[in-house]
C-alpha cells in the first residue's frame, strides 16, 4: 500500500500539475528529505553535553575552592578557572602528555575505579619553589622530580582532594584519596586505552607562572551515577540541601533556646515613695504596698509580663504557683 499523502503534498502535487512544473516537485521531495548524521562506532559518546555542561559548574565550584586554599597556603595570588570540558579516549589524553609529567591517581571511593588529575610540570615546579620559601618561580630545564619533592607535591594533592566533596556534595558523597603521585606516564596505565573519559581542563596562574590542571574521569568509574549528573538534578539537590540547612539551622537555634537562662521574677507589689522617705528609712519601718495579701502576683520573664500566681511554699523552699497566662505584651 502507498503513502498516504497529507492535504499540503495534495495541494502540491495538484498545483505542479497544472502549471506542468514537475521538477519543481521533485526539489520540493527532495527538500523534505532529512539529512542523516554519521555515527562513530569506533568512538561511541557516552557523555552528553547536559553531562559535560554539570561537570563544569562541579569543578566551577572546585575551581573557586582551589583558589582561596592555595592563595593562603603558597602566600600568592592564585587564579584558576574552567576552559573546557570534553570527551576524550583515555589514550588521547596520555598521547597528548611528555614526560616527565605530573600525575595524580585519585582512588575515586565510594566508587570503583580511579580518576586523574594532571597538573603542568611548570605549575607543579612554581609550587615547590613557593612551599621551599622562593618566589614561585618555575625550573629553567624539565627535569623528573626528586623524592623530596614528590612528597612535598603529595601533600599538596591531599590537600587538593579535602576540597573535592564539597563540590560534588549536591550530585553524591564522595571520599576521593591519593593513591600514588607519578612523572611517568607509562606508570599511569590504569585504564584500557579506547576507555572514553570526561576531561575537565582548569587554567591556573600561581604569581606569573600559568599552566593548566587536568582532571580525567573515566565513564566506568561514574557510570552507576552517570543519570545523577544533569543540571536539573545537581540544582534541586541544592535546593534540597538549602532546605535541609534551613531545618537543621532552625533546629539548632531552638534547642540552644530550650537551655538558653533568663531571669524570672515575681512582683509581691509597687509603691512609690520620696526621695526624702527613702533617705530616712530605718530598721522595723513599714513600707505600704499597692496589693494585699490574697492578690495574685506578677511574673516576669525577663521585662515581659507573661504570668500571674499565688505565692506559696514547696519542699521548705518560697515558691509561686502559675494560675494564668497574660498573653504577649511588648
Amino acid at each position: 500500500m502507498g503513502d498516504i499523502l497529507s492535504q499540503s503534498e495534495i495541494d502540491s502535487l495538484l498545483s505542479a500539475l497544472t502549471s506542468g512544473n514537475a521538477d519543481e516537485l521533485e526539489l520540493t521531495k527532495e527538500s523534505d528529505v532529512q539529512e542523516v548524521k554519521p555515527y562513530d562506532f569506533a568512538n561511541p559518546s557516552k557523555f552528553s553535553k547536559e553531562q559535560l555542561r554539570t561537570f563544569e559548574i562541579i569543578f566551577d565550584n572546585y575551581s573557586r575552592l582551589l583558589t582561596s586554599f592555595l592563595t593562603g597556603y603558597l602566600r600568592t595570588n592564585v587564579q584558576a578557572e574552567i576552559v573546557n570540558s570534553e570527551q576524550i579516549t583515555y589514550n588521547n589524553f596520555t598521547n597528548s602528555l611528555t614526560n616527565p609529567t605530573i600525575l595524580g591517581i585519585v582512588d575515586f571511593e565510594p566508587f570503583k575505579g580511579s580518576i586523574i588529575l594532571e597538573l603542568s610540570t611548570n605549575i607543579g615546579y612554581a609550587i615547590i619553589d613557593r612551599i621551599l620559601g622562593g618566589p614561585g618561580y618555575p625550573m629553567t630545564e624539565i627535569r623528573d622530580l626528586s623524592d623530596i619533592e614528590k612528597v612535598l607535591l603529595e601533600r599538596v594533592f591531599v590537600q587538593m582532594l579535602k576540597l573535592m566533596p564539597e563540590s560534588w556534595e549536591n550530585v553524591v558523597h564522595i571520599s576521593p584519596k591519593l593513591d600514588k603521585l607519578e612523572t611517568n606516564i607509562q606508570f599511569a596505565q590504569v585504564l584500557p586505552p579506547n576507555e572514553l573519559t570526561a576531561l575537565i581542563t582548569v587554567d591556573m596562574k600561581i604569581g606569573g607562572v600559568q599552566g593548566f590542571f587536568n582532571i580525567c574521569i573515566p565513564y566506568v568509574v561514574i557510570e552507576p551515577i552517570a543519570q545523577l549528573i544533569n543540571t536539573a538534578n545537581w540544582f534541586g539537590s541544592k535546593k534540597d540541601k538549602e532546605d535541609d540547612d534551613k531545618e537543621i539551622y532552625a533546629k539548632q537555634v531552638e534547642d540552644k533556646l530550650e537551655i538558653a537562662q533568663i531571669d524570672v521574677s515575681a512582683i509581691i507589689g509597687n509603691t512609690k515613695i520620696s526621695v526624702g522617705e527613702f533617705v530616712n528609712l530605718a530598721e522595723g519601718d513599714i513600707i505600704m504596698l499597692d496589693s494585699f495579701v490574697n492578690s495574685e502576683l506578677s511574673v516576669k520573664v525577663g521585662n515581659l509580663l507573661k504570668f500571674k500566681a499565688k505565692p506559696g511554699v514547696s519542699r521548705g523552699r518560697n515558691a509561686i504557683q502559675i494560675t494564668s497566662f497574660i498573653g504577649r505584651r511588648e
